[in-house]
């Protein structure tokens, strides 16, 4: 048992089917104004949402966990019920308690779905009735929807990357920049046409012009600034892809910028502070348009990769650089203010930036990008963007033949 910051970090043996024993690590709050029982039922809950726990997992017995966490039996008892209650494990006499495994019954999958509705539904009407409306509501969904499968991806380990996809047929291939509200566009897609299946790749900028140029995508997401020109996007496109009728789409303008722990505690105040040897950075990958954006920033302060504490730490989206700020991996990072506010860290604004997608001309004017291009334009779309925060929607869906 460790004490971190007047919390206890327990770390518990997990029993699964395979005989291998993971670490459950609870961290309990003893001063804390929730109770007990509740700190470990929302712990155990995060972490089969992050697949720390999976399917067929034994919990500790209740005499195991009290004794390892130092409390009364009754209070493990307690949690034990309530996450039962709930669904996530299930009890067994001499069998001990369990996460439960996916529904594979019909009926089961029909009840659950029901409970899900009904959750979402009452999460809904609260909103609703305390002034929120449905934009607000849809942004707010969206973005810890996001954050949460980030989340999951880093706790199973998956990891993309520029090369590791291929076009398939029927479906709709987005490479280039993650984007928050390139995401939520996607999702209205899949809302609207269920029958286009779309997908998006975090390739970085550079890796969603190479993907159109090799005709391994249908469109690319951009942001990338021109050095010479202080102009974003278009030099790049008209290099990369000389001789091609091309079409840009604005999808926004947001802001870059630095992103820390919400109080601030290595007093972040700018780029400079990344020479600060006791600030460890974590860096968007190489090709992206946000590592484009920080080398040339650091290059103009006189400021080498080798004096930043971390730089060569790369992970491929900005909701990665949050949640890894978020868990304490890293003090600092370069991204987008939706990311920030989506994992509640602070946020310096920097920069201003240009989002465009990049399309073939053949593919813009072909029937599987129309839904797309509509919700694009849609003022449905901008209002949902523009509550995520950190974007302006203004020339949201202006259009460029090159």
């Amino acid at each position: 048992m460790l004490l971190v910051s007047g919390a206890f970090v327990i770390l518990v043996s997990v029993q699964m089917v395979q005989d291998v024993k993971p670490i459950l690590q609870l961290r309990l709050d003893y001063s804390a104004e929730s109770p007990v029982y509740k700190q470990i039922v929302e712990q155990i809950q995060q972490l089969v949402a992050t697949e720390g726990l999976k399917a067929g997992q034994h919990l500790p017995t209740v005499r195991q966990l009290a004794q390892d966490l130092q409390v009364n039996p009754g209070t493990v008892v307690r949690a034990y019920r309530e996450l039962e209650r709930q669904g996530v494990v299930v009890s067994r006499r001499g069998g001990g308690t369990i996460i439960s495994a996916k529904a594979v019954d019909p009926q089961v999958k029909m009840l659950r779905q029901v409970r899900l509705s009904n959750m979402i539904s009452g999460n809904i009407l609260e909103a609703l009735s305390i002034g929120y409306n449905p934009e607000e509501i849809e942004a707010a969904f969206s973005l810890h929807l996001a954050r949460w499968r980030e989340e999951r991806s880093s706790m199973a380990g998956i990891v993309g990357g520029e090369g590791e996809y291929t076009k398939a047929e029927k479906s709709l291939l987005i490479v280039g920049s993650n984007d928050i509200a390139l995401n939520l566009l996607v999702s209205q897609l899949k809302e609207r046409s269920p029958e286009i299946n779309a997908e998006v790749v975090p390739a970085g900028s550079l890796g969603g012009l190479i993907a159109l140029q090799e005709e391994r995508a249908d469109l690319a997401g951009i942001h990338l600034l021109d050095e010479e020109t202080g102009e974003y996007n278009y030099p790049y496109v008209k290099h990369l892809l000389p001789g091609r009728e091309m079409v840009i789409v604005h999808l926004a303008y947001r802001t870059q910028g630095l992103m820390f722990a919400k109080d601030n505690p290595m007093g972040i105040d700018g780029i400079e502070c990344l020479r600060n040897p006791d600030v460890s950075i974590m860096n968007r990958q190489m090709g992206s348009g946000t590592r484009v954006l920080l080398d040339f920033e650091l290059r103009k302060r006189g400021i080498l990769p080798s004096e930043i504490r971390g730089y060569e730490r790369e992970v491929d989206t900005h909701l990665a650089v949050a949640t890894s700020i978020a868990r304490g991996e890293g003090d600092v990072g370069l991204g987008i203010e939706a990311a920030a506010n989506s994992c509640g860290l602070g946020f310096m604004p920097l920069f201003r930036e240009r989002y465009d997608l990049v399309i073939p001309l053949e593919k813009y004017r072909s029937s599987l990008l129309q839904p797309l291009i509509e919700i694009v334009v849609s003022e449905h779309f901008r209002d949902v963007v523009a509550n995520v925060g950190g974007y302006d929607i203004s020339q949201t869906g202006a259009t460029t033949f090159l």
